[in-house]
């Protein structure tokens, strides 16, 4: 008798200290939403406030809504041709990224390379180089051929950083992937390349699509090779807030900056809850197999 109500008491203990850390656990996630999202939210209400409520002492959440900054700017800088340009060269960097990025893994993961690993790290490493060392060279070949301010140049200038990123996420799915799936296919007549396109691309498509996605973000958000690289014709959203935010006639604009700020963050917000299904699943995968 005495040794259940003991055991009872000890369960529960246990039940209470079960409940109580995953309150903990629950508090400090909300709590961690709130700063992260903090700065959006704060981005959002500025940009539909007047210019007396945005240095208002002491700072306001709510105050006059104003749709000014939103419908004054958005002609004067060209943010339609700009975010058109950021969705070509972002989607295009991240296509092009995938496709060289995920057939350079799987050769690392498959074919019998020595030092593959080795190989790999010393591609991934190529990220370390501070990008400005790599902006002013391609500026002056895209300027000896012609290039600059082109979609083309952008994206191919994009892929320098996404490729070893793309190269060693996918390698790693690869090295998860059982051998015998493509020997397999081999041993009915597929090419090492057909039993790649045919098997492995369906097998890794989470993995793809999650690779792709954190690509496209990244590209989306780049602003030094687009600063650098392009004038007009192919300028991105980060150069129009940049511009914005460099005004030495007007000063910052905090109004019209926040709110082509909030479009640029809208679509990608939007991607990402699209597809987050297909986010989470490559992910969960991945860390699976990994």
């Amino acid at each position: 008798m005495v040794t259940t109500t003991a055991a009872l008491a000890t369960g529960r203990g246990r039940s209470r200290h079960g409940r109580l850390g995953r309150r903990i656990r629950i508090g400090g996630a909300v709590a961690a939403t709130v700063v992260f999202l903090f700065p959006v939210l704060w981005m959002i209400s500025t940009s539909l406030k007047l210019p007396r409520d945005i240095f208002a002492s002491p700072p306001r959440w709510f105050s006059t809504v104003t749709w000014e900054n939103y419908t004054s700017y958005f002609a004067q800088a060209d943010i339609g041709p700009r975010m058109v340009n950021t969705v070509i060269v972002a989607v295009g960097a991240g296509l092009l990224s995938i496709t060289a990025g995920s057939m350079a893994g799987y050769a690392l993961a498959r074919l019998p390379i020595r030092g593959a690993g080795l190989i790999g790290g010393l591609i991934l490493a190529s990220r370390g180089v501070p990008p400005i060392a790599l902006a002013v060279p391609m500026f002056l070949v895209a300027r000896r051929f012609d290039l600059t301010d082109r979609h083309i140049t952008l994206i191919l200038a994009y892929c320098t950083f996404l490729i070893p990123y793309v190269m060693w996420l996918m390698r790693s799915f690869f090295l998860g992937l059982p051998k015998e799936l493509e020997e397999s296919a081999m041993l009915d007549g597929a090419s090492r390349l057909g039993a790649f396109f045919r098997i492995i691309v369906p097998c890794s498509l989470p993995g793809l699509i999650s690779t792709l996605i954190f690509s496209i973000i990244l590209a989306w958000e780049e602003l030094l090779f687009a600063l650098v690289l392009t004038n007009r014709d192919a300028a991105t959203i980060p150069v129009a807030i940049a511009g914005m935010a460099a005004d030495t006639e007007q000063g910052a604009m905090w109004g019209p900056l926040t709110a082509v700020g909030t479009l640029t963050v809208i679509p990608v917000v939007v991607f990402a809850l699209l597809v987050q299904k297909w986010l989470i699943k490559g992910l969960a995968e991945g860390a699976t197999k990994g």
